[in-house]
């Protein structure tokens, strides 16, 4: 169950307004401040307390600058159950409702066609970059348009908008219908992948950062970014209501994911620690610069759902070590 979902939309420009002749200038002409890439974040199942409680933790950049200089909204309530990923990511993207959008959970079952449905399976497109199933995804369920919809109908689809996330839900209901989207796809592939919804072939791009090494490397130990012993805020490090991973005694650190991974899903243990944060950033890095996002004469998106902290969370629970050290990243 995805508790509460974390959002922040970063606005970055190029238009920087010197004077106040210069300002009215571009008050007067509302297209001449348009930001060039706006960066919509998810970070899947972060609790509004792992704000408070580890704030004097925080480094002065990440979310301590988004606090102190951005908005921050202290009084929303979700008004609707559950609170998982698919129908968290359209509300957040269409501004409504899972009664109106129709995602209204993960899975659910469909009288019409009276069998239970995953909410962006789509078994009338093909997967694009792997032989997998995993490909078969688009937002066909969705029943209404996204900000990046409208983003793109505004501008006549020059635009682009591209979604990342570790879960296909997540990459592919933010973008909505006209958007593009890339997953991740685990296990012994360890690769970015999308759907012929999107495309017929992976963009040059993504194919040079799937044969990087870039994921493999991230195959490596999971020891705590400062001594455990600081880590105060959350309780001790071996409990009983931990997940074990296969191959080790105790839910304790460190982890030599490399050891693990073969009786662990193999890559997809990644996802269960902080570093598929880490190749969910690599990769949006590798979107920016691929794609030339914010190059354009209008406003290009990139949504990014971060998924780690939602894993993280069902495996080792909120209070702990794992959590902590996974937000302090």
């Amino acid at each position: 169950m995805k508790v509460f979902i974390f959002s922040v939309i970063i606005f970055l420009s190029t238009t920087f307004l010197f004077s106040q002749t210069s300002e009215t200038k571009y008050l007067d002409n509302p297209l001449a401040i348009q930001p060039k890439l706006v960066v919509g974040i998810v970070v899947d199942q972060m609790r509004y307390d792992y704000v408070t409680r580890f704030y004097n933790k925080y480094g002065e950049g990440g979310f301590k600058r988004m606090i102190n200089e951005g908005f921050t909204f202290k009084n929303h309530n979700f008004n609707y159950i559950p609170t998982y990923t698919g129908p968290g990511h359209a509300s957040i993207f269409t501004g409504t409702t899972p009664s109106i959008h129709g995602i209204i959970a993960n899975d659910w079952y469909d009288k019409t066609i009276q069998k239970s449905v995953y909410c962006v399976q789509d078994d009338s497109i093909n997967s694009v970059g792997t032989e997998n199933n995993s490909g078969k995804m688009s937002p066909h369920r969705m029943k209404t348009t996204t900000i990046t919809d409208q983003l793109r109908l505004a501008t006549q689809q020059k635009s682009k908008v591209i979604g990342i996330s570790l879960k296909d839900r997540g990459a592919i209901l933010p973008v909505g219908h006209s958007g593009t989207a890339y997953w991740f796809l685990g296990k012994e592939e360890a690769k970015w992948i999308s759907s012929s919804f999107y495309m017929e072939t992976l963009p040059e791009w993504v194919t040079d950062f799937n044969t990087s090494g870039v994921v493999k490397s991230y195959l490596q130990e999971w020891n705590t970014l400062y001594p455990i012993q600081n880590y105060s805020e959350s309780g001790p490090d071996k409990t009983n209501f931990e997940k074990t991973f296969n191959g080790k005694e105790s839910s304790v650190f460190p982890y030599d994911l490399k050891a693990l991974a073969p009786v662990n899903g193999n890559f997809d243990l990644i996802k269960e620690t902080p570093f598929g944060n880490s190749i969910t950033t690599d990769f949006a890095i590798a979107a920016i610069e691929g794609e030339n996002l914010g190059a354009n004469t209008v406003t290009d998106f990139l949504a990014i759902s971060y998924s780690s902290t939602d894993y993280i969370g069902h495996t080792f629970g909120i209070n702990s070590k794992e959590i902590q050290d996974t937000y302090l990243r």
